[in-house]
């Protein structure tokens, strides 16, 4: 069928208006879709929005957790530090007070300069047989040292005891406080002459007084220098007590002894070891006296 040349005229003057029409068509519809997705978007986020801050709350929780139990274990870490460092401290200070403790007593020594010594030897105590019945330490110088039985001991406040036993490198003091300690006295002022005896108390009792002796709290007791064991006037202590029985404090802390002096004076009051008797033996048979060498 052969179309006309008016009805071509007509589809060819329709043809651009209506391909105008549809292109405007197509770009409204385009427009229309991007706000309808944009709005459907928009509507979608607020919808899951609680829900997603809902479902996100245990993951940050347990975030949080993780966090919490890694600083925790931080500061576990820097606490366990903190205590060795501080046992670490607290060693060294101990150290340093026992140093310092050292260093006071051999000043106390050096600066202590017996009068009429012969020879002197600084020791130190290296054990303590303090207790209910027993007063006396251990220290380290001996024969070796030129240590001899009956020898005081002092430091730079006074007389503390003597030497009662004796090794080549080691030697028993007794100390003044102990039961079996008896030293002449004078006290220092009056002259009146005692026996300070110990009995395992810090405080020894002075003893032996003549009746109605002045004796008052604050008197001086310094050794006599009888019997040729200790030269006179070796400072002892003071009285402290005058009521029934008196009682002395000693100078010299007994009971924080370090370093002490074992002084040779020269006195023929030291016995030798040979002129201890021999203890009984076990059969009940008669002691015999160790024969002299």
């Amino acid at each position: 069928m052969r179309v006309s040349a008016s009805t071509r005229a007509t589809v060819q003057r329709l043809t651009l208006p209506l391909l105008i029409f549809v292109s405007a068509l197509l770009a409204v519809l385009g427009k229309a879709d991007i706000l309808l997705f944009d709005h459907v978007r928009v509507v979608l986020a607020d919808t899951l929005a609680p829900v997603l801050r809902v479902a996100g709350e245990p993951i940050a929780t347990v975030s949080k957790a993780i966090g919490t139990v890694e600083d925790i274990a931080a500061v576990y870490r820097q606490n366990q530090e903190l205590k060795v460092e501080n046992q670490r401290l607290l060693q060294w200070q101990d150290v340093a007070r026992r140093l310092q403790s050292e260093n006071e007593e051999l000043r106390n020594l050096v600066k202590f300069a017996p009068q009429g010594a012969v020879s002197s030897v600084a020791a130190q105590v290296i054990a303590d047989s303090g207790g209910a019945f027993l007063r006396n330490v251990l220290i380290n110088v001996g024969r070796n040292d030129g240590v001899s039985r009956g020898q005081p001991a002092l430091t730079g406040d006074g007389l503390v005891g003597r030497v009662i036993e004796l090794g080549d490198r080691s030697a028993r003091v007794l100390l003044l406080t102990d039961i079996n300690s008896h030293i002449p006295v004078v006290v220092e002022g009056t002259h009146e002459r005692a026996m300070l005896n110990g009995d395992n108390s810090d405080q020894p009792r002075l003893v032996y007084l003549q009746p109605k002796t002045p004796v008052k709290t604050g008197d001086r007791i310094v050794t006599s220098g009888s019997g040729g064991l200790f030269p006179p006037d070796l400072p002892i202590g003071v009285v402290v007590s005058v009521n029934g029985m008196v009682r002395v404090e000693p100078y010299a802390d007994l009971a924080r002894l370090e370093m002490v002096r074992i002084v040779n004076y020269g006195l023929d009051g030291v016995l030798p070891e040979n002129a201890i008797p021999a203890p009984p033996s076990i059969g009940g048979g008669r002691a015999r006296a160790t024969p002299a060498r």
